[in-house]
């Protein structure tokens, strides 16, 4: 397999993904519902893993030489989103992080939104005039909208990956983005990218993003190529809808 890469394996609501290892192995993660066929009440056993690779995942079964005993030797984990209506108790206690608003792993941002919260905090906490109550209450009004904006992005995030990577009107979607975001540079980012690679809000991001997707949408309706995509069109909309963001 290419070394340097993700590889998914999209089975609808399940999937299998390898995550590249520095020296060239990788770490496989069996993604399954809890409940249901095939699900971790069904998915019991050394045995039943293989039979479900060789059923499912049959290209990557002979990537596993030791699938029963790391299947028995791993635990299975439990993924969630916790959301919390307050996170505060008056200038006595406040939570941050997974503590306040834990999510899936599928957008890689779980720590940095910790450490986000962090620096909200110790800037807050820098006003002597401001209360631990009055800190605590802002510190909640300014983050919660992200927190709820990155959760809901990550379970997206894994739907698109479990779902709709093999999709061709996703793949035409997503060449679209591509074009649109060197064409229209600084207006139209690509939602992942203002996510991991700038300092943006996460409601920001996820705002702008549903804005850039109904674009997509529109501009893909019907078609199965790149080149039957009206470009001139695609121009319009995004100036119209999006505003440039700044530096």
């Amino acid at each position: 397999m290419e070394p340097n890469a993700l590889h998914i394996w999209p089975r609808g609501n399940y999937m299998c993904i390898a995550l590249p290892n520095a020296e060239g192995s990788f770490t496989v993660t069996l993604f399954l519902p809890n409940q249901g066929n095939p699900s971790f009440t069904t998915i019991l056993s050394g045995g039943d893993a293989r039979a479900l690779f060789a059923r499912d995942f049959a290209d990557a079964l002979p990537l596993i030489p030791e699938l029963e005993q790391d299947f028995s030797r791993n635990p299975t984990g439990v993924l969630g989103t916790l959301y919390l209506d307050r996170w505060h108790l008056q200038g006595r206690a406040l939570l941050i992080g997974d503590a306040a608003h834990a999510i899936v792993p599928f957008h890689g941002q779980g720590m940095n939104c910790g450490f986000e919260d962090a620096v909200e905090l110790a800037e807050l906490l820098e006003d002597a005039t401001a209360s631990f109550d009055h800190a605590f209450a802002e510190f909640e009004r300014r983050r919660k909208p992200n927190a709820d904006a990155i959760a809901a992005m990550a379970l997206e995030n894994y739907v698109e990956m479990r779902d709709r990577v093999d999709d061709a009107d996703f793949l035409l979607m997503r060449a679209l983005e591509r074009v649109l975001a060197a064409r229209h540079p600084g207006r139209f980012v690509p939602r992942y990218w203002m996510v991991t690679f700038t300092r943006l809000p996460y409601a920001t991001a996820f705002e702008r993003g549903e804005i850039q997707a109904q674009i997509l949408r529109e501009l893909t309706a019907g078609k199965t190529r790149l080149n039957e995509i009206d470009l001139a069109a695609a121009d319009r909309l995004v100036s119209e809808r999006l505003t440039p963001l700044l530096a």
